[in-house]
């Protein structure tokens, strides 16, 4: 199955998206600014607003925490690092996913709970290799395979350096063109990734 070409087309996009995610949220703690436009101060204590406005408060907790979400995002989309990725991934989102079912995040268990499922599969994915972690001996194909081609980590890059550059340079009212581009790129990549393909051994 791991030598299918479209599963592995898959499970690229499936890091390119959860791992984006984390890159998004974290510029907004790097800036040291809040997820809301009001505090949330004013807010119940046991309330998800005024949690994250503690979080907030701690300024260089705040910012540690958008640093580490970068960062392990970042390793995933780079896609040669992702086993490390998908390591660092999990107790960042098994934590996020307590918050939100600790807090009334109404819906955002689900896209949590999904983002924590995504993660154990792409741990389950790389296993053959991560089990030296638990004293086993890690098994390596000699096939080559189409998630290792180097336009995976080229693309990643430039989805990265999109994001950054729009939140960091471009107002919220002119970012859909951004998401718009990286949409439209993402489809050149998914294209042009599908045609060669028929390089690798299925």
């Amino acid at each position: 199955m791991k030598h299918k070409s479209w599963m592995q087309i898959s499970i690229i996009y499936l890091r390119y998206l959860i791992g984006f995610a984390f890159i998004f949220a974290s510029l907004v703690k790097i800036q040291g600014l809040r997820f809301t436009a009001e505090s949330g101060a004013q807010n119940p204590i046991n309330s998800s607003w005024h949690f994250f406005e503690t979080l907030y408060e701690s300024g260089i907790y705040w910012r540690f925490l958008g640093l580490a979400q970068f960062i392990t995002g970042t390793l995933l989309v780079t896609q040669r690092f992702a086993k490390l990725g998908a390591i660092l991934f999990l107790p960042i989102i098994v934590n996020v996913f307590v918050i939100t079912i600790s807090y009334d995040f109404r819906g955002t268990p689900i896209i949590t709970g999904l983002m924590l499922i995504s993660t154990l599969f792409l741990l389950y994915w790389d296993w053959d290799s991560l089990k030296i972690l638990f004293n086993k001996k890690p098994t390596y194909s000699t096939k080559k395979r189409l998630e290792h081609d180097s336009i995976w980590i080229y693309l990643g890059l430039v989805f990265l350096i999109i994001t950054v550059l729009s939140k960091f340079f471009i107002d919220n009212k002119n970012i859909f063109f951004s998401f718009l581009a990286m949409f439209l790129i993402g489809i050149a990549g998914l294209i042009i990734g599908y045609k060669k393909r028929k390089l690798y051994i299925e």
